[in-house]
């Protein structure tokens, strides 16, 4: 007969919430190293200028049309909203005022950063995870080929670079997409809404508006080539990788978004 107690329900059920909260922080603790560890590489020669142009066209280039597409049709949804919004209690003029103010300092940023990692996060996740799981990034070290400055480094600055850049795009699109559908469809004077948008619009806006969009290429880039670096486990591991780069991603965007709002207007 055994003498072994039966486990005690309270350790286990702590126990059950320990171990995912100490795998949430060695995650983090992975990721900032990887982080740090990245930026190190980043700043020392060799560099490689080619792979950074070719990664900004990549990037911004070949992410432009979805942009456009996302941010004209927001600026179109969002004009109609803040006008039957503001119809309940006589404040329709507002909409060009609050058109721009969101586009350019939360809708603007955020859509494009999400739509960018969907896209941008998964693809570098895919690309190095495969060449993780076919050894070629140990060919390449074998080669005395730095991976972080050849693979990673290139795709950390670009995209940096060029989320800002589209963010820029998106603004000034989404803007139009509002003045388009308030002009056409709720009866806006065309002269008034542009004075109304210029006034209203702040140098802070658009500092704000270019700030989070580096912050979130930053966590696009470096959520992609962790999620593909640590791959493991042939072809289901580099699924898994891309899911958890897109996951990844999109959280470290809604989060850094928050912590960059609250900075500024805290």
């Amino acid at each position: 007969m055994s003498n072994t107690a039966a486990p005690n329900p309270v350790i286990l059920f702590f126990a059950a919430i320990g171990r995912p909260v100490i795998a949430a922080f060695a995650a983090i603790g992975h990721v900032t190293l990887f982080a740090l560890h990245t930026i190190r590489k980043a700043l020392t020669p060799p560099w490689y200028p080619l792979r950074l142009f070719e990664q900004m066209f990549q990037i911004g280039w070949a992410s432009l049309p979805v942009v456009a597409l996302t941010a004209i049709f927001t600026g179109a949804a969002l004009a109609q909203q803040i006008y039957t919004g503001g119809s309940r209690f006589n404040a329709q003029s507002t909409v060009p005022a609050i058109v721009v103010i969101a586009m350019v300092r939360e809708l603007g940023p955020v859509l494009v950063g999400l739509m960018v990692a969907g896209r941008v996060s998964s693809a570098m996740a895919a690309e190095i995870g495969t060449m993780r799981v076919t050894e070629q990034i140990d060919a390449m070290v074998t080669l005395r080929t730095d991976p972080y400055r050849y693979l990673i480094a290139p795709r950390l600055f670009a995209s940096v670079i060029t989320l800002p850049i589209l963010v820029c795009i998106a603004n000034v699109i989404g803007i139009f997409g509002g003045y388009l559908l308030s002009i056409y469809k709720l009866g806006f004077n065309p002269a008034n809404y542009l004075t109304m948008t210029a006034d209203i619009l702040e140098f802070d806006d658009i500092m704000m508006s270019l700030v989070k969009a580096a912050v979130f290429g930053f966590f696009i880039a470096l959520s992609g080539c962790y999620a593909g670096l640590t791959t493991r486990g042939g072809a289901a591991g580099v699924g898994r990788a891309t899911t958890n780069a897109v996951v990844g991603a999109f959280i470290l965007i809604l989060l850094s978004n928050l912590i960059v709002t609250l900075t500024a207007f805290g």
